[in-house]
């Protein structure tokens, strides 16, 4: 059980947390301040120290290096002992067990940092081995160009031991390289150690430097992390190391560490910058759930649609022409890289909405793989009478032409020269000659299931709202959903495009049989959040962003996921479930 330590903000596997000492601190960040090691047992017996709120204090420890064998770490391995005061642990990631202190080292890290495949399989194992709510940390290898980095990956704390003793051997570090003293004409930087000429900038100076930019890149990190952006901003680090660029990317590889931890809903935007941002965990858990969960439930023709700059897609120019030519007579979906393809239903939904790419107009192969593939599996599992493509000419229309090929399609395509032009238009006017309308309420209705099949899981849609008559009070993006007997179930939130329901409107989730997700709480009635503490159990399931059932002897409640289901249950601090509605038994 960790007193001392609470993670406040995610991104991902990366954390701003803080350390509870007497003078907290923030992380991700250095602790050498605040860090007092009881010494290693390799050399003497050691005292347990008596410890202090001012300091996080290393127990007595044996670090082994990497390599280690297993019968070696069983060998020396050391019992640490429960204690009343911040403490951390030196472990090895096959070591790492529940040692009952608030943060842990491992001493190890000299044997795979540069390496990015046992940098990666490292984290996960330790990560896998340590309790959700204590912090992580590595020593002796932080520097500005790669903290980033490795807070992405799940470190918290780090030392500035390898950045201060660089500077001693005379190099400068920046976040995109290092410098020999002596190659600098002039000083990059403006931090109080950089304040003089180059020509008397000793090596003790550059020392305090890559100290100070070393402090300045962990608070960037911060605030990317709270800004749900960090992602973003490693993409483009990543590039100045070729190991950094192969760790982040084994790090995609690894996609149920990153997902668990990853946020359904955000409300930032997606910077899809790099061809890498195909594998982002909300890239790839939005094709998913659209291939595998969501259902079409018009009976009208297909018309696959180019995206628009602007989102949502229905609010851009482009897009009222063509909603102007089609006029509920077909089902419009969007393709677009590297969301793939955007049923009209969805296009409000996270990260549909909030993505922005850099538009060229020439697509990469991997673009025109993944948009092609996401493409199959979705026609696989959707038919429909006729298929429209209106799309330009190039990587769009050969996706499609590539997607009929395979499948054995008959497309209609309508496009001449560019699907704006009024020929283009005219023509899918007149494609669509003779299809009937569907109504406004059954559009709404329709985009309430496909929203439920999208968050809760295939067949939820039906599950939850087949037998209920459903009455809208309100118009698109705004929906109320209400039953005949005038209680309000849902409404649909238009900055995540998600639905959040009622207490009502969680029971019938409740008693469908639907993918419910659930947090089983002990014997209290919460007010506005439930502490993990509280939790008993949660679905494995569960994600942060989530909308939640929460049940107790003394409380029935409803409200968004703020960790993991598995985090909730493993940790002892931190807010499990904000509450929306509740109830008491």
């Amino acid at each position: 059980m960790t007193d001392y330590f609470e993670v406040h903000a995610r991104d991902g596997a990366a954390r701003v947390g803080e350390l509870r000492l007497s003078d907290p601190v923030t992380t991700p960040a250095l602790v050498d301040g605040v860090l007092s090691d009881a010494g290693s047992l390799w050399a003497a017996e050691r005292d347990m120290p008596e410890g202090s709120d001012d300091v996080l204090t290393v127990l007595p420890h044996r670090s082994l290096p990497a390599g280690s064998a297993d019968e070696i770490k069983e060998s020396f391995s050391v019992e640490y002992p429960d204690v009343d005061f911040p403490s951390a642990a030196t472990v090895t990631a096959d070591t790492a067990d529940d040692y009952g202190a608030d943060a842990y080292i491992l001493s190890d890290a000299q044997g795979f940092i540069g390496h990015a495949r046992a940098f990666r399989d490292t984290i996960v194992e330790a990560k896998s081995n340590l309790p959700a709510d204590t912090a992580l940390m590595l020593s002796g290898v932080a520097t500005p160009r790669n903290v980033a980095v490795l807070a992405y990956a799940g470190v918290d704390l780090f030392d500035e031991t390898l950045a201060r003793s660089r500077g001693l051997e005379g190099f400068y570090l920046t976040t995109d390289g290092e410098y020999f003293l002596e190659d600098l004409d002039e000083l990059p930087c403006a931090c109080a150690a950089c304040q003089k000429p180059a020509s008397e900038f000793t090596r003790a100076d550059a020392a305090d430097h890559n100290v100070n930019a070393l402090r300045a890149e962990l608070s960037r990190v911060r605030r990317r992390i709270r800004d749900g952006r960090l992602r973003d901003y490693v993409e483009g680090q990543a590039r100045h190391e070729q190991w950094l660029t192969a760790a982040f990317r084994r790090f995609d590889q690894q996609y149920s560490y990153m997902e668990e931890r990853t946020p359904v809903v955000r409300d930032s935007e997606l910077a899809a910058a790099s061809e890498e941002s195909i594998d982002r965990v909300e890239i790839q858990r939005f094709a998913d759930r659209v291939t595998t969960r969501y259902k079409n439930r018009f009976d009208n023709p297909l018309v696959l649609l180019p995206c628009s700059a602007k989102k949502p897609y229905s609010e851009s120019q482009s897009h009222r022409q063509f909603h102007e030519a089609v006029q509920y007579r077909a089902h419009m979906v969007s393709m677009t890289s590297p969301i793939g393809v955007v049923p009209q239903e969805l296009e409000l939904t996270y990260p549909a909405q909030h993505y922005d790419s850099v538009v060229t107009g020439d697509w990469s192969e991997d673009e025109k793989t993944f948009v092609a593939e996401v493409l199959r599996r979705y026609l696989k599992r959707n038919d429909y009478s006729r298929i429209i493509a209106h799309v330009p000419p190039g990587a769009y229309t050969e996706i499609v032409e590539r997607v009929e090929s395979d499948l054995g399609l008959d497309v209609e395509y309508t496009v001449s020269e560019h699907p704006t032009t009024t020929e283009s238009i005219g023509n899918l006017m007149r494609t669509l000659d003779g299809e009937p309308k569907f109504s406004r309420a059954e559009r709404e209705h329709n985009v309430v299931k496909a929203l439920a099949d999208y968050q809760l899981g295939a067949g939820a849609g039906d599950e939850l709202f087949s037998d209920v008559e459903l009455e809208m009070t309100s118009r698109y993006p705004k929906l109320q959903v209400w039953n005949d007997a005038g209680e309000q179930l849902a409404t649909m939130v238009p900055q995540y495009g998600v639905l959040s329901f009622t207490l009502e409107g969680a029971k019938v989730w409740r008693d469908s049989d639907a993918p419910t997700k659930t947090v089983e709480i002990d014997g209290f009635v919460p007010h506005g959040s439930v502490l993990a503490p509280g939790v008993v159990d949660a679905d494995s399931d569960i994600r942060p962003g989530d909308e939640v059932v929460v049940e107790g002897p003394r409380a029935f409640a409803v409200g968004r996921a703020e960790m993991s289901g598995p985090e909730m249950v493993s940790s002892t601090r931190g807010i499990g479930v904000e509450i929306r509605h509740v109830e008491e038994r």
